[in-house]
C-alpha cells in the first residue's frame, strides 16, 4: 500500500479556492483543533500517556481531535443483491465526502472462493490512485442465530484470508445457522458459534495475524433476532472486537412518499415478528423513529439499559447501498454459464434512463458516522471507532460537535466521547457542547438548521442479572437547549452535579420537524423521534444527530 495522504482539505499545499464549501468548513474544525497540516499527518503530541493505555484518573485530559466522515457499511457487484460497480461507490464517497469507507460484501461461497480477493485487487488498487482515501475491505457476517454484523480488518498482508477463512468457518447462511436454514433451531449451538466466532477474531488480533479488525451489528431490531443477551453475550466475548450497532439504519429512502409503496418504512423496517424473533420486544420495535433504530431512539430502551452496565457499546449510522433511489442503472445480464456461484462477481450494471427501485442514498449523501481521530489513517479510525469517539448524523444535520465534560477545578479538556471521568460524590461538573452548524445546502438542496440539543442522562449500575433487560428505569431526557437561528460554531455550558453513583451523559438532537413522546412516555422523553405513517417518510424533512456516552465514575 502507497503512504497514505492528507485528505485535500487537510492538506496545507492544497488552496482554500480549491475545495468546496464543505472542505471550506472541515479545514475551519481543523485549525481550531490544532491539528492542521502535520500536526494531523503524524499525529497529536499533545495525546496523553493514557490514550494508549485506557487508563484515566481523576481530572482526565483527552485530546484535541478532528472528525472523519465514514460508512462502514457499502455493498458493490461483489455482493450478490447489490448493483454498482467498486468503482462507482467509491467515486460517490468522494463526492460526498466521506474519509473513510467499509466495502462489507454478503458472505456467500462465490464471495469467499472468488469474489473477496478479486476485490481486494481492486482496492489495493484504488488505495495506490487515491490515497487521501482510507478504503477498508470487510465483510457483512451472517451471524448464527441473528441477523447481520460488519467485519473489517486494518489494511494488511492478510486482511482478506483473514476475512475469507471467517466466512467458511463461522458464518451462518453457509453453515445454515440462521433464520430459514435447516440448522436454525438449534439456538444453543448457534449462539455459542457467533460467540466462538468473534473470540476467533480477538484471538487474530492478539497473535499479530492483522493489525486490527472491528465488528458492529447492523439493523439489530429490523428483524427482531438478535435478543438483548445475544447482544450482550457478542460484545462481553470481546469488547475490544465487537464494538457497537448500527443505530440507524440504511436505506434511509425507502419511505420517500410515492416512491415504493403505502407500507413502505425508512430503513426497510417492514418486518414483523417471526418464529426466529425475540419474544419479548414489543411490536412496536419493528419500525424505525426518526429513521433510528429503536434500540437507539428509545431513551430508556436497550441501548441505555447496556450503557447503564458501564460499558460502552457504540452506535454509528451508514448507507447499506445496494441500490440508490432515482437512480438509473440496473444489474447487466450474465453471460451463457456464469454466475454468482462460479464468479463471486455480478455483471456490471447497465444505465437505462429511467429510474430502477431502490431503496438508498449513496454513501455520505444522507447517513453519516463522525469519528474523533487525532491523525490521518486506517489504525486511527479503528482505534477511534473502538474508544468510542463517535457521533452521527442525518442530512448533513451538522458540520461539526465536540463534547467535553469537566470538573469544575480543572483547566484542561475535560473527557470526551468514549471517555470516563472520575470524580468524587457531590463535584460540580460542565457539560460543553460545542456545535458548527451547517454551513451549506445538503445534497438535497435543504440548508439544514438544529433546533434543539438533549441531554440524556442515566445512572450506572453495573452488569445486569437479567441478560435479557431491554429498560434502564433511571434514563431520561434532563435538559433541552433551543439553539433554533444560532449559526456558526458556539458552544453550550450545561451544568452537571455527580451524585452518589456513577453515571453517563449522551446527546441527541434534531431539525424540529417532527416530535412527540418518546416510546417510554412523555416523563422520560419529552420530544423524542416518531415513527412516520407508513409510506410517507421523507428522511429529508426528519434529520437527527447522536452522540456516544461520556462516563462519570464516582468515587466516595
Amino acid at each position: 500500500m502507497t503512504e497514505q495522504q492528507l485528505p485535500s482539505w487537510a492538506d496545507p499545499a492544497v488552496s482554500p479556492a480549491d475545495l468546496d464549501a464543505q472542505g471550506v468548513s472541515r479545514r475551519g474544525l481543523l485549525r481550531r483543533a490544532g491539528l492542521f497540516g502535520a500536526a494531523f499527518a503524524l499525529g497529536s503530541a499533545a495525546t496523553p500517556a493514557f490514550a494508549a493505555s485506557g487508563k484515566r484518573g481523576l481530572g482526565s485530559d483527552d485530546p484535541h481531535l478532528a472528525y472523519l466522515v465514514g460508512d462502514h457499511h457499502v455493498h458493490s457487484v461483489y455482493s450478490h443483491d447489490a448493483k454498482y460497480t467498486f468503482s462507482q461507490q467509491a467515486r460517490a464517497a468522494a463526492k460526498y465526502g466521506l474519509d473513510w469507507m467499509v466495502f462489507n460484501e454478503h458472505s456467500n461461497f462465490g464471495h469467499a472462493n472468488y469474489g473477496a480477493k478479486l476485490e481486494h485487487a481492486e482496492i489495493v488498487k484504488a488505495r495506490a490512485e487515491n490515497p487521501r482515501q482510507l478504503i477498508f475491505q470487510g465483510l457483512e457476517w451472517y451471524i448464527p442465530a441473528a441477523e447481520h454484523c460488519t467485519v473489517f480488518a486494518a489494511p494488511g498482508p492478510h486482511e482478506t484470508d483473514l476475512l475469507t477463512q471467517f466466512e467458511l468457518a463461522y458464518d451462518g447462511k453457509l453453515l445454515g445457522y440462521t433464520e430459514g436454514s435447516a440448522g436454525a433451531a438449534d439456538t444453543a449451538r448457534n449462539e455459542a458459534h457467533a460467540v466462538k466466532a468473534i473470540k476467533w477474531l480477538a484471538e487474530q488480533r492478539r497473535s499479530g495475524y492483522v493489525d486490527d479488525v472491528l465488528v458492529i451489528a447492523n439493523h439489530p431490531l429490523r428483524l427482531g433476532i438478535d435478543s438483548p443477551h445475544e447482544l450482550r453475550n457478542w460484545r462481553d466475548a470481546a469488547p475490544e472486537i465487537m464494538i457497537g450497532m448500527e443505530g440507524a439504519p440504511g436505506a434511509q429512502g425507502a419511505a420517500i412518499p410515492g416512491w415504493r409503496g403505502a407500507t413502505s418504512i425508512r430503513g426497510e423496517y417492514e418486518n414483523k415478528q417471526s418464529a426466529q424473533s425475540w419474544a419479548g420486544y414489543p411490536a412496536e420495535a419493528y419500525v424505525t423513529y426518526g429513521g433510528f433504530d429503536w434500540a437507539t431512539a428509545t431513551v430508556g430502551g436497550l441501548w441505555d439499559s447496556m450503557l447503564a452496565e458501564g460499558s460502552l457499546y457504540s452506535i454509528t449510522t451508514n448507507s447499506d447501498n445496494h441500490r440508490t433511489v432515482f437512480d438509473t442503472w440496473k444489474n447487466g445480464d450474465w453471460p451463457a454459464g456464469q454466475n454468482f456461484d462460479n464468479t463471486g462477481r455480478l455483471p456490471d450494471p447497465v444505465n437505462t434512463d429511467t429510474p430502477q427501485p431502490g431503496s438508498d442514498f449513496w454513501p455520505g449523501e444522507f447517513s453519516r458516522t463522525h469519528v474523533g481521530v487525532t491523525r490521518y489513517g486506517y489504525r486511527s479510525v479503528m482505534a477511534g471507532l473502538r474508544a468510542g469517539r463517535v457521533w452521527v448524523d442525518h442530512g448533513h444535520l451538522l458540520d461539526g460537535l465536540d463534547v467535553r465534560v469537566k470538573r469544575e477545578c480543572d483547566a484542561g479538556r475535560g473527557v470526551t466521547l468514549g471517555g470516563r471521568l472520575r470524580v468524587r460524590k457531590g463535584e460540580k461538573l460542565t457539560l460543553y457542547v460545542t456545535v458548527t452548524s451547517a454551513s451549506r445546502p445538503n445534497p438535497q438542496g435543504i440548508l439544514p438548521e438544529l433546533a434543539h440539543v438533549d441531554v440524556i442522562r442515566g445512572a450506572v449500575r453495573g452488569p445486569v442479572t437479567d441478560r435479557d433487560g431491554w429498560r434502564a428505569p433511571d434514563t431520561k431526557v434532563v435538559q433541552t437547549r433551543d439553539v433554533s437561528g444560532r449559526k456558526g460554531t458556539y458552544t453550550l455550558r450545561i451544568p452537571l452535579t455527580a451524585g452518589d453513583e456513577s453515571f453517563y451523559v449522551r446527546l441527541r438532537g434534531s431539525d424540529g420537524n417532527r416530535h412527540g413522546a418518546g416510546y417510554l412516555g412523555a416523563a422520560i422523553d419529552p420530544h423524542g423521534p416518531i415513527p412516520h405513517e407508513p409510506g410517507n417518510g421523507d428522511p429529508w424533512a426528519d434529520t437527527w444527530f447522536y452522540s456516544n456516552p461520556v462516563f462519570v465514575d464516582v468515587t466516595g
